[in-house]
């Protein structure tokens, strides 16, 4: 959604006013890619994810036949974890880095509400179920 003119100015003197505050902090603002910060974690999370099957299968190695079960149960356990929390930190990273953040949530739920304010002109499953349903109800009572 596009800024009015009010709030554009309003804008940018908030903008000239942090440049003539602390010039060298807007710069490392404004040189800032949050791009990059994102594509940090998906790497952090990939190197994540292997060591946690790592860790998932040397529990597997280790519960030979003699060994009690544990030590290795345990450190599956904790490889499966490791691996799961790694996976949702990169899918979450990935998510931010596509532009799929709250925003992009909130829009699409946004434009979700407003069609269906219009009237659902395409029958959904549930649609058509209550429309059977009321038929049926009018049918019987009739």
């Amino acid at each position: 959604m596009p800024l009015s003119e009010h709030e554009q100015r309003m804008l940018d003197q908030i903008e000239q006013a942090l440049y003539a505050e602390d010039p060298k902090f807007a710069n490392t603002v404004r040189q800032t890619n949050p791009g990059v910060h994102y594509k940090r974690w998906i790497i952090k999370a990939v190197i994540g994810f292997v060591l946690g099957m790592g860790m998932l299968l040397l529990g597997l190695l280790l519960g030979g036949p003699d060994a009690s079960l544990a030590l290795p149960v345990t450190i599956s356990v904790l490889g499966f974890i490791f691996m799961l929390a790694s996976f949702l930190m990169g899918a979450n990273a990935w998510r931010k880095s596509v532009g799929g953040g709250a925003e992009a949530m909130l829009a699409e739920a946004e434009t979700e509400t407003k069609h269906k304010r219009k009237g659902d002109k395409r029958p959904g499953m549930m649609n058509r179920f209550e429309e059977r349903w009321r038929r049926r109800q009018q049918g019987e009572d009739q």
